[in-house]
């Protein structure tokens, strides 16, 4: 099922190009990270979760690359692009082959079912 995303056409087309560049080196930096590497996990100084991501890849040995946007004090609006690109509303965003597949629980969920040594191959 597709996520709801305002259709161009209700876009007035003054706006589309400052739309398009909102914070896009953010979203650039984070699109080469995953293209460049297996597992990619986004996050943020203070919040727990990136940092429980993070040990549970640990855990099994999975390599992966860290990236890191500002704290609850700074930042927010890079890392709002960020969600407003992934449609995800939390950190942290975790990436397996290109795939967004949500946050510290679901990454969890992926290693207990096995599912994410089937995604890496």
């Amino acid at each position: 099922m597709p996520r709801p995303i305002l259709d161009e056409s209700c876009i007035h087309s003054a706006i589309r190009t400052k739309i398009a560049n909102w914070n896009n080196a953010i979203v650039d930096e984070v699109k080469k990270a995953v293209a460049a590497n297996d597992v990619v996990v986004v996050g943020m100084k203070q919040n727990p979760f990136p940092t429980k991501a993070r040990k549970a890849l640990e855990a099994i040995g999975q390599p992966f690359k860290y990236l890191e946007y500002g704290s609850y004090f700074g930042m927010w609006r890079p890392r709002s692009a960020l969600k407003m690109w992934t449609g995800w509303p939390t950190f942290p965003m975790l990436f397996v082959k290109g795939v967004l597949v949500g946050g510290s629980s679901e990454l969890q969920a992926l290693i207990d079912s096995g599912e994410l040594k089937t995604m890496l191959g």
